[in-house]
């Protein structure tokens, strides 16, 4: 299916820290927009207010979708969904994490999975994906041809689980069930670094498998 005219996906890197289980870290994340002239959904919300808003520019934010509540893709959520009236967007499952972070303010609604979201004329499937965390969503629209799998899916493997709230056959079963199952030139934006394929990645299930987390 050929790409709408008018849709678009872009992307800045914000940097900032990630910390969970007494640890913090330096970290380089995502934040992906996916729209046209009018109107976008934000896909998380990591570390810079002003560097997503001036990445959406004058446009209506539809919904912030957090892949997962861990801080580094949610630390800005709420001040990001005061300054666009928008409103922020997570799995319930991961609602332990998020209030981590953010104990005094909840999202203001949940994923589902398959759940269809649409933005500029264009679908957005929900793909609940546990394992890097419990409430841990991919987004797939079949008309572009694009995955946004956060951090449950890299161009090498799989997310990180070896901390809190994460689990690896769990996440080795997400990958294999929901994601390898679309169609090969998928094209994977990540979380963190660079793009990749359900092509590329698909011929390499077992070897994570034996490699463990």
């Amino acid at each position: 299916m050929s790409r709408p005219a008018h849709t678009r996906v872009e992307c800045t890197v914000t940097s900032g820290t990630f910390s969970l289980d007494g640890e913090t870290f330096q970290v380089d994340n995502n934040v992906w927009v996916l729209g046209d002239d009018h109107e976008v959904v934000i896909i998380d919300a990591p570390h810079d207010v002003q560097a997503i808003l001036d990445l959406v520019g004058g446009r209506e934010v539809v919904a912030i979708l957090a892949t997962h509540a861990h801080d580094d893709h949610v630390r800005v959520a709420p001040r990001l969904a005061a300054a666009t009236q928008a409103p922020v967007l997570l799995h319930p499952d991961d609602l332990p994490v998020w209030e981590l972070t953010h104990p005094d303010r909840r999202p203001d609604g949940p994923l589902r999975d398959g759940q269809q979201l649409d933005v500029a004329g264009t679908s957005l499937r929900v793909l609940h994906t546990p394992g890097h965390a419990p409430g841990a969503c991919c987004f797939h629209s079949a008309e572009l041809g694009v995955l946004f799998s956060g951090d449950t899916l890299f161009a090498g493997g799989p997310g990180a689980t070896g901390r809190s709230f994460s689990d690896f056959p769990t996440i080795i079963t997400s990958i294999e069930k929901k994601l390898l199952t679309l169609p090969p030139g998928t094209a994977v934006h990540t979380g963190h670094g660079p793009d990749t394929t359900i092509d590329a990645e698909a011929p390499h299930l077992q070897a994570w498998i034996a490699r463990g987390r």
